[in-house]
């Protein structure tokens, strides 16, 4: 009895370590291989505190493994946009200015019901109140309503909106291609924008994002943050 005491004991401070080196993550807000490690790593700890004939270090040698694992796929996460996609997927917008991309829901093997619960779920019940709805990386739904079904009617008010989503084109140094191609902008707009400001390298911005206004939200690393208004030739739908 005190053997399987102590191997519980051990086996629930590994997982426990484990898990704080995961991070402070609901199992909602995961990434698919923030996930599978999780399952993984419940399931493994399970077989040497049930099956004392199983010596324990069975259990808590492919439990290192695995989070040693994770910390690789993190910092590939961190530091490369290829496993980042390779990794987690991409967000993709499900409804737009043109209504509902059926092609995304079929490619992301959702349904209506799915689409329009998930609306339901960011406080959204009429999709004629929604500018754009995007499914995120770990399933999340994330809407942008309409300026007139924001919570401060600004048409009742007379105040023209604008329904703009904001896009994020350099990532932690690194250049979103796909999301300038959305744009239709091309890198020598980035790069242009960049030298105006005295940055030298794509490498040294933490975050440039812009929304189709033209407003831009730019930051280097390691420095505070400021928005910039700019008109750029962007061709969205």
């Amino acid at each position: 009895m005190i053997t399987l005491v102590l191997r519980s004991l051990i086996v629930y401070s590994i997982v426990l370590f484990a898990v704080r080196i995961m991070g402070k993550r609901q199992i909602g807000d995961m990434q698919p291989f923030e996930l599978v490690v999780t399952l993984i790593i419940a399931d493994l700890a399970c077989i040497p505190i049930s099956d004392s004939t199983i010596p324990i270090v069975f259990g808590i040698v492919p439990l290192f493994t695995l989070v040693i694992l994770h910390y690789v796929f993190t910092v590939l996460n961190r530091k490369s946009i290829f496993f980042r996609k390779l990794l987690n997927g991409r967000p993709i917008i499900v409804i737009d200015r043109d209504g509902i991309n059926y092609n995304a829901l079929k490619k992301l093997n959702m349904t209506l019901n799915d689409l329009t619960e998930g609306l339901r779920t960011a406080q959204c019940f009429n999709l004629n109140d929604v500018a754009f709805a995007i499914v995120e990386t770990n399933g999340n739904i994330s809407v942008l309503l309409k300026s007139s079904a924001q919570p401060v009617n600004n048409e009742n008010m007379g105040i023209k909106g604008t329904d703009s989503l904001n896009i994020i084109l350099i990532n932690d140094g690194k250049l979103l291609y796909d999301n300038l191609e959305y744009l239709g902008l091309q890198e020598k707009n980035i790069t242009k924008i960049l030298e105006e400001e005295n940055i030298k390298e794509i490498k040294d911005v933490l975050i440039l994002s812009t929304d189709q206004t033209g407003e831009l939200y730019l930051q280097e690393k390691y420095k505070p943050c400021k928005t910039i208004k700019k008109q750029l030739e962007m061709k969205t739908k």
